[in-house]
């Protein structure tokens, strides 16, 4: 079977120098805003959400400027797309704000650091996520009392480190990129002293998320012993829509696409328990369920299942997303399919286009670094004037919103 070369990277890595007479590398500095109403943005996303849970986004959108950021993913992929790009796509993760990125256990129990949420991961040109990153730091930095300056050197400084990972990846080769993993142990090596105490304090927090704690937290068990999750409205609940039956009929059909080792592991399980879960804030809305399992020897497994919406990158980046060469076909679960295989592509995969992505940031010129961080100053305004329209609109009744859940 004929099969075509991928380019060098550095046949890649003069592509992407050449880009930059295109597009400079001084250009990624200019925010270009429409004359849109972010609080219309907002209202078409939640057409398509549980209506009683829309007030409860809002709401919880309404508790700060980075509260509000967070829940913008749609928003800032629609200012974006008015914005300066190379035309280099990748597998984007879409929301890659700084909470975003946090540590989990890898399946052989490694704790790792990455990005752990991939509900907006599609094709989009590789500057979107650099830049709500970068203005991430800045509305963070802002909510936390750092001073402009801080704010700024941050975002800078957020940029170098992509920027220069980026380099190291490129001398190393494919198979080497593709075992690569940020483990604890290494962050800790490179880290100050005072943040190598915080790393090992969230390093023992995330051990101990496991079933058990979840069950300790979540569950009850009835006077005849079964185990059920306790109700705690609107954050968990029971719901109608959905039978057990259908739920179960579902659970097997996801059993069926997993991976032969872990089928036969989840084979051994019961489906007790199922509610509906309100998490995060952008994804508020969506149906997001916590199902409770029970092994042969009555030990809890927790599940989360989520719903996958088309990502905002496609319809508000105006990206269409196009499964890249090596995606397994989708079948009927195109946005389930679309959110695992980037999920996979993004913690292991090294990306075909990273030379053009060096090539084009640089090696060591700061000047990629500085402008993305002027673009993401400019940004962080626009988004707390955004945050003030929103406001605005509570107060005038346009939209609902529920604090405090």
């Amino acid at each position: 079977m004929p099969h075509t070369a991928a380019p060098l990277l550095t046949e890649s890595q003069a592509r992407g120098r050449a880009l930059r007479r295109t597009v400079p590398r001084s250009g990624q500095a200019r925010l270009a805003v429409d004359d849109r109403d972010p609080v219309e943005i907002l209202e078409q996303q939640n057409a398509d959400r549980l209506p009683d849970l829309v007030p409860v986004r809002m709401g919880r959108m309404l508790q700060s400027p980075f509260a509000f950021f967070r829940g913008t993913a749609a928003l800032m992929a629609h200012d974006l797309s008015t914005n300066a790009r190379c035309g280099t796509h990748i597998v984007a993760c879409g929301d890659a704000h700084i909470s975003n990125f946090g540590l989990f256990a890898s399946p052989e129990r490694r704790v790792l650091f990455d990005l752990n949420d991939f509900d907006e991961a599609s094709l989009a040109p590789w500057e979107w996520d650099v830049k709500r990153l970068a203005t991430s730091v800045v509305v963070g930095g802002r909510d936390n009392g750092l001073t402009e300056e801080q704010c700024r050197e941050a975002a800078v400084s957020a940029v170098r480190g992509y920027r220069r990972a980026l380099r190291r990846l490129h001398t190393r080769t494919a198979l080497e990129r593709y075992y690569f993993r940020v483990e604890t142990d290494w962050l800790e090596q490179v880290a100050t002293s005072e943040a190598q105490k915080l790393i090992r304090t969230s390093v023992k927090k995330a051990r101990k998320r496991t079933s058990d704690q979840v069950l300790r937290k979540l569950a009850v068990k009835d006077a005849d012993g079964t185990l059920r999750i306790q109700d705690q409205p609107p954050a968990a609940q029971h719901v109608d829509h959905g039978a057990q039956v259908d739920v179960g009929r579902l659970f097997e059909a996801y059993r069926s696409t997993l991976r032969s080792d872990t089928s036969l592991l989840v084979s051994q399980f019961t489906l007790r328990d199922y509610v509906l879960r309100v998490v995060g804030v952008g994804s508020v809305g969506t149906r997001c369920y916590v199902l409770l399992l029970e092994g042969p020897s009555h030990e809890p497994l927790f599940l989360q299942a989520k719903e996958a919406p088309p990502s905002v990158l496609e319809t508000y980046g105006g990206i269409p997303w196009a499964p890249p060469a090596g995606f397994a076909s989708a079948g009927n679960g195109r946005e389930g399919h679309r959110v695992v295989g980037t999920q996979r592509v993004l913690q292991a995969q090294s990306d075909p286009f990273l030379g053009w992505i060096t090539g084009y940031a640089g090696d060591r010129a700061d000047r990629f670094d500085e402008a993305v961080a002027t673009w993401a100053t400019a940004y962080a305004d626009q988004a707390e004037r955004d945050y003030t329209a929103l406001e605005q609109a509570v107060r005038s009744g346009r939209v609902p919103a529920e604090s405090g859940v």
